[in-house]
């Protein structure tokens, strides 16, 4: 009911009660009151109005939001690959901390995950073992594509396809400004995150030769 038509009605019954009685027309004063009572009456209706259509919409917005962590719960964490269950140990925490060593392509392929627990991967020309991420590098991981592999033009291209893996050595030349510097920011979190074990070598570059007090500066500086 919209506030004029309010005002219109009440103002009216109050004329009629009062010329009934004398014949004359109702005061100015009992007019008045009626209209004040009807805007208060239009101004009650419309707040309860909006209230019911807030408390609508806080309900639907918590349907939606119930929803979505449902799916989450059911699919997002089946994506990121399961991790080991209680009482089960991790590939990570049954092996032997890696010694510092370089790689070649072939000789980094070794370690996918698949023929070994052990799951090395490069980014920028830097090994890490990332065995204890394995729900994520594993084969049955999302990222399982790098695992064995230099993950370094996926990661600047945010490509999980096999078009973004070489099988010879990757120079990563044809890459712009951005990209390398995507790349770069991949090798800074993956040092924070894992164990640095060498370099991926290029095509008749020698492996160097560490020492065990290198080694061991190295894995103290991680720690």
């Amino acid at each position: 009911m919209a506030a004029g038509d309010g005002d219109l009605k009440l103002g009216t019954l109050g004329s009629g009660s009062e010329s009934g009685s004398d014949g004359s027309s109702g005061s100015p004063g009992g007019a008045g009151a009626a209209a004040e009572g009807g805007g208060w009456a239009a101004a009650t209706l419309a707040l309860l109005t909006g209230g019911g259509e807030m408390l609508l919409n806080v309900a639907l917005v918590a349907l939606v939001l119930l929803g979505a962590y449902r799916l989450w719960v059911r699919w997002g964490r089946r994506g990121l690959g399961a991790g080991a269950g209680p009482g089960e140990e991790s590939p990570a925490a049954s092996l032997p901390r890696m010694k510092k060593r370089d790689f070649s392509l072939e000789q980094l392929r070794q370690y996918d995950g698949s023929r070994t627990p052990r799951i090395l991967l490069a980014v920028n020309g830097k090994v890490f073992d990332v065995t204890k991420g394995s729900k994520f590098y594993g084969p049955a991981g999302p990222y399982g594509i790098f695992a064995g592999r230099d993950a370094s033009r996926g990661l600047a291209t945010f490509c999980l396809d096999k078009d973004a893996l070489r099988d010879e050595y990757d120079d990563l030349s044809d890459l712009n400004a951005v990209q390398m510097e995507s790349v770069r920011e991949w090798e800074m979190q993956f040092k924070e995150k894992y164990d640095y074990v060498g370099r991926l070598l290029k095509p008749g570059e020698e492996p160097s030769e560490y020492t065990d007090e290198e080694d061991t500066k190295d894995h103290n500086k991680q720690d």
